[in-house]
């Protein structure tokens, strides 16, 4: 397990899973031990791609090979899985220890389950008979395994009556443990009785099996933890987990086992930078700076300057104060003491930091974890217009999976994703980004980077998805439930969401360039580019789930598919928000593509069929780019809007709505421009209401980060719109929308 793969706490990002081999299973995740259980046949002893599949998917999978399940040995993992232990009259097992558990045993098992951790039981026909005592564990639980074999003369797999096709119920709740799940089937199975008032039922006999309608696997919570149950050990086996949908069933239960207790709102990495005393000064001197300030960032009050030549002066003692912690940046804070003396000595008119914001490389500096003090007259986007000084303590995100991906796959050499340690009050905004282009200089220079905070991003998200899902009752996928619920795992996804969203700014078949400064276009074809830019991101993540070479391709999914449905649109003012069109343009996709059900007031989407209608949408606007190359400017404005009018209903008083025969083609494009309605397409029924019930929510997102650090105060300045990305790829990136 990588570093990157723990948060601060030293938990796994992802399930640890402890594979119980010392109580004479019939299952082994060993290789070696598979081979000697069954020297000619080892697949029929092997849970070795069941490891795997967990593998892919991040988790951690550990075999315990010897000794007691005791509280020391289950420490560290968040799931055991219990894989048919038997003596050896009616399977070849393992051959370590006893197949029965020890009173002990089974205490520490049912401790750590009530703790938080999760436990996997595979039971099998016939129950009774293995010399095993898992009926005395499940029994703790409500759970009774049958000693039975289904049979099934209707419903089953190639005319075996034994080998069972299971009903799937519905899932309702907020967990979908059934997603991407259409089908199962149970090989030889018991059944399971249930006691247990809050167990779900994941699989059943059909009406025509003998016995009708049991249980064959059910799940349920257990104090703070999650017991799942199977009533037959087969259907995960190397034989039979590539047989219909046991991969996902299984990735999902055992993901779905090891979240019980994984709620991390906040991640408090420990900074000396933090607590020295010379930050505490620099913030103080920053905020009185503040508010002398003019919205350009000049002091006019000729009685404010001397009070501010000193607090300037505050400022430069505590960033050489602070130098000793950031040696690496010595050009830039050297250049930065110059650039503030000098504010100074021109008598504060408007700043110009050009001299330090070119000594300030932190993309020549992607090291995970290293800090960086960042002090500039800038304003913040989706915050503060004005360009007041900041200061803020930052904190690259740089783990090694991530540097791999864009070394090989993803290159993007300006990106970098931060994190916030402190911060003025500029940033206790809805700002995620730190943009050069937005500091105070004397001119537009060339830039090499640009940073955004995937704390705040992953936070944020967290909060408005937590909170639309209990609203919409949208059953989770168990990995989109992780993924709201775990605030590292959440920032790990949108460095890979971002690392492939800014880089696809300058890729493909580009008809404009959305980020000219210069450039002034209806701000749907923004819309129009961010959201393709997100459906690329979509696009990768998708075909890295299929490779398996990160656990976080199935993830970014949820990530863009939750930002772009749910915040997107309900967020920031609904004047020219290009952002939230894009989202109200991925909902009514959905919708008319049948995969997206808003029904008897609820939510729910069939997962199966998400990724294809996804990726159809990003083809029709790939395709609406490639046209473009061919059309005239105007004519290309023309057609976003008629693409997004298939799906999103315009305004009906707008001029544009009625087509290319109301408008005056024969005047300048600027013209067409000054027609374009502030809401050219209003908000749907949907995203009214729930604009409704989460606004208190949207705000409450503002200022939150990663961490327990705040804002001193609360900026004067509310949000303006919703998640800015970096366009780091365009040298002179600028959001001009009209």
């Amino acid at each position: 397990m990588e570093q990157s793969d723990l948060d601060t706490t030293g938990q796994s990002v992802f399930p640890s899973v402890l594979f119980d081999e010392a109580h004479s299973e019939a299952w082994s995740v060993r290789p070696e031990a598979a081979a000697e259980m069954n020297p000619h046949h080892p697949a029929d002893a092997s849970y070795l791609s069941a490891a795997d599949a967990l593998r892919r998917r991040g988790m951690r999978v550990t075999p315990h090979v010897n000794g007691f399940l005791t509280p020391a040995a289950l420490a560290g993992h968040d799931v055991l899985v219990l894989a048919h232990p038997s003596d050896g009259t009616w399977e070849r097992v393992t051959g370590i220890g006893s197949p029965m558990l020890t009173v002990g045993e089974l205490d520490a098992v049912e401790s750590f389950v009530r703790s938080g951790g999760g436990l996997v039981v595979l039971a099998e026909c016939e129950q009774d008979k293995y010399g095993n005592n898992l009926a005395d564990l499940l029994s703790r639980f409500g759970v009774h395994p049958r000693h039975l074999t289904v049979q099934d003369t209707t419903r089953n797999h190639k005319d075996v009556v034994a080998w069972v096709r299971a009903e799937l119920p519905t899932q309702s709740g907020s967990d979908d443990l059934l997603a991407r799940v259409a089908a199962a089937c149970f090989y030889r199975s018991g059944a399971l009785a249930v006691t247990n008032a809050e167990a779900v039922v994941l699989a059943r006999t059909s009406l025509a099996a003998d016995p009708a309608d049991e249980p064959l696997a059910v799940a349920l919570p257990a104090g703070l933890g999650r017991v799942v149950v199977f009533a037959d050990s087969d259907l995960f086996g190397d034989d039979s987990i590539g047989d219909y949908d046991h991969v996902s069933l299984w990735s999902n239960i055992v993901m779905w086992a090891g979240s019980g207790a994984t709620v991390r709102e906040s991640l408090d990495v420990p900074s000396a930078t933090r607590e020295d005393p010379a930050w505490v000064e620099l913030k103080v001197a920053v905020r009185q700076i503040r508010v002398l300030q003019q919205k350009d960032g000049s002091l006019t009050d000729e009685a404010d300057r001397p009070w501010a030549a000193t607090l300037v002066a505050r400022c430069v003692e505590a960033v050489v104060a602070l130098r000793q912690h950031f040696l690496y940046d010595a050009p830039y804070l050297d250049a930065l003491v110059h650039d503030l003396r000098r504010w100074v000595d021109e008598g504060f008119g408007v700043p110009d930091f050009l001299d330090s914001l070119m000594a300030f490389r932190p993309e020549l500096q992607r090291v995970d974890g290293r800090e960086h003090l960042v002090v500039f007259p800038m304003y913040t986007q989706n915050g503060n217009p004005n360009r007041n000084l900041e200061a803020a303590i930052i904190r690259v995100v740089w783990p090694q999976w991530l540097a791999d991906l864009e070394a090989t796959r993803y290159d993007n050499a300006k990106f970098v994703p931060i994190a916030f340690v402190d911060f003025t009050e500029g940033y206790d905004t809805h700002s995620a980004v730190l943009f050069p282009e937005t500091v105070a200089v004397r001119e537009i220079p060339t830039f090499t980077w640009g940073g955004i905070f995937c704390d705040r991003e992953a936070a944020r998200f967290r909060r408005v998805t937590a909170a639309a899902v209990e609203v919409l009752q949208l059953g989770l996928p168990p990995a989109a439930a992780r993924l709201v619920h775990h605030q590292q795992l959440a920032q790990n996804t949108f460095v890979l969401w971002d690392l492939i969203h800014d880089r696809t700014h300058s890729r493909g078949d580009l008809p404009f360039d959305p980020f000219m400064i210069k450039q002034r276009m209806p701000y749907w074809m923004y819309a129009l580019e961010e959201l393709r830019c997100d459906l690329q991101a979509f696009r990768q993540a998708v075909e890295l789930e299929a490779a398996g070479t990160t656990p976080y391709g199935e993830i970014v999914q949820y990530a863009v598919l939750f930002d772009r449905l749910f915040r997107f649109p309900i967020t920031g003012e609904r004047v020219r928000n290009y952002d939230g069109l894009g989202g109200q343009l991925l909902f009514a996709y959905l919708h008319k593509a049948g995969v997206l059900h808003w029904t008897d007031n609820r939510l729910s989407l069939d997962w199966p069929q998400v990724p294809a209608a996804v990726l159809a949408l990003e083809a029709e606007v790939e395709k609406l780019y490639r046209d473009g190359i061919d059309r005239s400017r105007v004519a290309h404005w023309i057609a976003g809007h008629e693409f997004l009018s298939r799906y999103v209903a315009a305004d009906p008083r707008s001029v544009w709505a009625r087509g290319a025969v109301a408008l005056p083609l024969s005047g300048p494009p600027k013209d067409l421009v000054d027609l374009v309605m502030p809401d050219e397409f209003p908000l749907n029924v949907f995203y009214e209401a729930l604009r409704r019930k989460l606004a208190a929510v949207v705000e409450s997102a503002r200022g939150i980060t990663g961490t327990a650090a705040t804002a001193t105060s609360a900026s004067p300045t509310s949000a303006t719109g919703p998640r800015a990305t970096a366009a780091v790829v365009s040298a002179t990136s600028a959001r001009v929308t009209a």
